[in-house]
């Protein structure tokens, strides 16, 4: 039989991405779910004029209390939840999940969110479910390249990545979800010690093959505190920022404007910045990539420094958050089990199966460099 998965927010702009893969499976079984019946029809019919394996549609509020029994008469077993923002957002999907028997995984990146989600571990083990949380480029993505390559290292001191995005916005509701910290105090780690940097500030230029000099800025993911313990790291960041540094600029003065209390409401502020970013697209170059630099020492006990990137071109940087997903649900379609309890989604996929499900390698690809002797 096939495995029958269901997507939350399925005609979204992450949920399409997965939906498109999943649909082409042939031993899988997708439904969607959404609150609006017109788009989700629109969907279901687009995804069953290619789909291997017809898809159906479930119209209901997956936050209500009609989803648990949604999930157990539609013999659901893997929600994949993508409906952000995350900041701020309950786990009510995760419970009803938790409630029905059904494993689950979101594509949250919101630190708090996938970093609290623990507080569901002793129901999901009593119910034999495995909820994963951050199930997207942070933290599955970036801890994969590091696992993928951590036997060269005998120690790990420093672990600083980010992602800079193409010109091409995304749904409102991710921006909405990242300006969410605007101006806010983010906590790093520095020499082993706490500091805080504020949100979307800081601005650094960045030389990124292929990509040229990009903008980057604070922004807060779950990483900050999984790799602290994960790896041993004492000196952790991220950044981040948009293809076209207009974008930095206008996030970084964002940042300002609420920290000094210029402006209160980050959430209308989203929305212009999202409207004004959707009319420059058309001058990006469609570039966008993920980096990871690494600083330790080898197992020779010698410095050793590691730089990976994983670019996308094309403006095919979506298909990066959201293929975790697709890689979890390929794996478990194939009998992969997870082990039941709830947690960040960290060592449960690999590069090679990440990079197979995004199964794009004209527009897609992953260099990995070693620098030893120096600091």
């Amino acid at each position: 039989m096939p495995f029958r998965v269901m997507v939350v927010g399925g005609y979204g702009n992450f949920g399409s991405i997965v939906c498109r893969h999943l649909a082409l499976m042939p031993d899988v079984a997708l439904l969607l779910s959404g609150r609006d019946p017109r788009k989700l029809q629109r969907k279901v019919d687009e995804l069953n004029s290619r789909a291997h394996t017809a898809c159906e549609g479930w119209c209901g509020d997956a936050m209500g209390s009609e989803f648990q029994a949604a999930l157990t008469a539609l013999n659901i077993q893997l929600v994949v939840h993508t409906g952000g923002p995350f900041q701020g957002q309950s786990y009510a999907v995760a419970q009803s999940c938790i409630a029905a028997g059904v494993n689950y995984c979101d594509l949250a990146d919101c630190r708090t969110f996938v970093n609290g989600i623990d507080v569901l571990d002793a129901r999901a083990k009593e119910a034999g479910v495995a909820i994963l949380s951050g199930c997207s480029s942070v933290p599955t993505l970036s801890s994969a390249i590091i696992d993928e390559q951590r036997q060269r290292f005998s120690r790990i001191d420093s672990i600083e990545h980010g992602i800079s995005s193409s010109a091409k916005m995304p749904g409102l509701s991710t921006v909405e979800g990242v300006l969410a910290y605007a101006g806010k105090p983010i906590r790093q780690l520095r020499n082993g010690k706490v500091h805080e940097v504020p949100g979307w500030q800081d601005l650094t230029l960045r030389k990124m093959p292929q990509l040229g000099r990009r903008l980057l800025a604070n922004v807060d993911v779950p990483d900050m505190d999984i790799f602290a313990s994960r790896y041993g790291a004492h000196t952790l960041r991220f950044q981040a920022g948009a293809g076209l540094k207009l974008g930095g600029i206008a996030n970084a003065l964002l940042a300002q404007a609420l920290k000094i209390g210029l402006v209160r409401d980050p959430g209308v502020w989203a929305a212009r910045l999202h409207r004004l970013g959707t009319r420059f697209e058309r001058f990006g170059d469609g570039k966008s990539a993920m980096y990871i630099d690494v600083q330790g020492l080898g197992v020779d006990g010698q410095p050793l420094s590691m730089t990976a990137q994983l670019t996308a071109l094309n403006d095919k940087g979506p298909e990066i958050p959201s293929c975790a997903a697709v890689a979890l649900a390929a794996k478990m379609a194939q009998g992969y089990t997870p082990q039941p309890g709830a947690r960040p989604c960290v060592g449960e996929i690999s590069v090679k199966e990440y990079m197979a499900a995004i199964n794009d390698p004209d527009n897609l690809s992953l260099s990995v460099h070693f620098c030893a002797g120096q600091r």
